[in-house]
């Protein structure tokens, strides 16, 4: 398939329907479902492509049936649609939740943590990590590592995508500050970047450490889209965070402007990273993608793809969940 005729304008859709053939028969699993969001787009987008299986994972049970409503009601009446139950806050419920995915009979061959939160005011959540980080982060490393052995066995492949943002250009993971002094430190779009930076370096750990044992994974960018995600006074922090970007040196007097996408144009490298044949090869595997393309490491910050920074943010994530996962 080939991806020349991709560009910011190309929609879901369009994609999908040069995927078909890599969208039939799978089971996908996708994190954060609810109506009016990316991943309920993605879901009803490739639910008219003949998939064996939609998983909705949402701590919100009422709004993934209104997705699986959606999807009947727009895509196809016969899709088979689950609903699971996945809270990313808690870390004792998304082991629950794991429990359940492990006890499936299915392969899950697709794996999107596309939930997430942007900007909100600093809150620690029962285990004591800082919101973005957590839901963003940390609730989709330790539901993926839980669920592993359904993404990988023998004979069968796997691939996780990881929702990331270019707010990862707002800066690096934290290191020795990643809870913001409990809030003392705290910025709400350099939070954001952090969770975002390490949504990318878990698609590098997760390529260098199983890409051997058949698991692709790939982070992306979405684009600028105006969906439900944003919570709170979305004006005044739009500005804080378009001052950021001239601060940071990414705007320059006449270029301070977003270039904004619908949410099917927004959805599309969703599913080119799920399904598009070019994203499997191993030159790919742990990369960046935006507008249906594989970024070269030099469109990329360091930060957001270095393989030591990786390794730490590994490290730094299973202490705070309390368990190892070495592959």
């Amino acid at each position: 398939m080939s991806t020349t005729h991709y560009n910011a304008q190309t929609t879901a859709d369009e994609v999908a329907r040069d995927c078909q053939s890599s969208i039939a028969h799978k089971t996908i699993l996708i994190t954060g479902v609810s109506p009016g969001g990316l991943g309920a787009e993605f879901a009803k987008v490739i639910a008219a492509y003949s998939p064996s299986l939609i998983i909705l994972a949402t701590r919100d049970i009422r709004k993934a049936q209104e997705t699986e409503t959606e999807i009947k009601r727009i895509a196809s009446p016969s899709v088979a649609t689950r609903v699971l139950e996945l809270d990313l806050s808690s870390q004792a419920q998304i082991r629950s939740a794991a429990k359940e995915v492990l006890a499936y009979e299915e392969h899950i061959d697709v794996l999107v943590n596309n939930a997430g939160v942007m900007a909100p005011p600093f809150m620690l959540f029962d285990d004591g990590v800082e919101s973005q980080f957590a839901i963003n982060h940390v609730g989709h490393f330790l539901f993926t590592n839980l669920i592993m052995s359904k993404l990988v066995a023998p004979g069968r492949t796997g691939r996780v995508v990881n929702v990331s943002s270019n707010g990862h250009q707002l800066g690096p993971v934290r290191f020795h500050d990643w809870n913001f002094d409990e809030g003392r430190n705290y910025d709400t779009w350099l939070a954001y970047g952090q969770a975002k930076t390490a949504n990318m370096l878990f698609s590098v750990s997760l390529a260098e450490k199983l890409g051997d044992r058949g698991l692709v994974s790939v982070s992306v960018h979405p684009g600028t889209i105006n969906t439900n995600l944003m919570r709170g006074d979305w004006d005044e922090s739009f500005k804080s965070l378009v001052q950021w970007f001239k601060t940071l040196g990414y705007f320059r007097a006449g270029s301070s402007e977003f270039a904004w996408k619908s949410i099917a144009q927004g959805v599309a490298t969703h599913v080119f990273a799920a399904f598009h044949d070019s994203v499997s090869s191993s030159e790919n595997n742990g990369l960046y993608l935006q507008d249906c393309t594989v970024l070269k490491p030099e469109e990329v910050r360091s930060w957001a793809r270095d393989p030591i920074e990786a390794e730490q943010l590994w490290r730094l994530t299973e202490d705070i969940v309390g368990e190892r996962f070495d592959y």
